[in-house]
């Protein structure tokens, strides 16, 4: 069926379509204030060496020369990063900052890539989380910046790394105000609506073949068959025709 033969059909059916329009707005517009709304919080570190590098000389009359952390990153620091964010990313630490695994709390410690299970080579820590409400949000990634800063100066004091030469947390990005992701509500209206409006094609077109049977039905009926009366062996003939 053509574009002109389905406007046709639809224009006809006016009562069964516009009723179909106007549910389908109320709708989306329902499940869009219904959807269960979210929002988003973020921050990011960056690992930087001290200024004296990461050893220590071994005659402190030559001590190490002094360079500039944010130009002095290596492979090293890398490799740190990466370990740092498997540890926070266990169970049992989204446990602790409050966005258990399984529950409405989304939490992602990445090095700054899109896919995760790549786990690109850069010093960077970023830390994102969707929760129900901005506070709840906001304060895990508070509390997920604080603990990585907390995490890292336990690992290097576990290996007995020289004070001196300790690794650097620096937040880069403080946990930002949180901001409502509409997406993901967006979407929901927009499938809803579109649901509910091929629901009204459909019922116009049910309203409009259910019309067009019973004409048919009326166009091909006959008029109701006469009988005679009864013959003596007691058959009935219709009328017009001889036993």
């Amino acid at each position: 069926m053509d574009f002109w033969a389905t406007a046709k059909i639809l224009f006809k059916r006016w009562y069964v379509t516009v009723p179909a329009f106007l549910l389908t707005v109320v709708t989306a517009l329902g499940v869009f204030a219904v959807a269960p709304k979210t929002f988003i919080s973020s921050s990011a570190l960056v690992l930087t060496l001290p200024v004296t590098g990461g050893s220590v000389p071994s005659d402190p009359k030559f001590p190490n020369p002094r360079t500039n952390p944010l130009v002095s990153f290596d492979q090293g620091l890398s490799m740190t990063s990466s370990i740092l964010i498997q540890a926070l990313n266990t169970p049992r630490t989204a446990a602790e900052v409050g966005a258990p695994i399984g529950g409405d709390v989304t939490l992602k410690i990445t090095s700054g890539g899109t896919n995760p299970e790549l786990m690109p080579a850069t010093p960077f820590i970023v830390i994102i989380c969707e929760a129900p409400t901005a506070e709840l949000a906001h304060g895990i990634v508070v509390k997920v910046t604080a603990l990585a800063q907390k995490e890292l100066r336990a690992r290097q004091q576990q290996v007995k790394a020289p004070p001196a030469t300790y690794v650097t947390a620096t937040v880069v990005v403080p946990p930002t105000a949180p901001d409502e992701k509409k997406g993901s509500r967006m979407r929901s209206a927009v499938i809803t609506g579109a649901l509910a409006f091929f629901m009204s094609l459909f019922a116009a077109f049910a309203v409009e073949s259910f019309a067009r049977h019973r004409r048919s039905r009326r166009r091909s009926g006959g008029g109701p068959v006469r009988f005679e009366p009864a013959l003596a062996n007691g058959a009935r003939t219709p009328a017009g025709h001889e036993g």
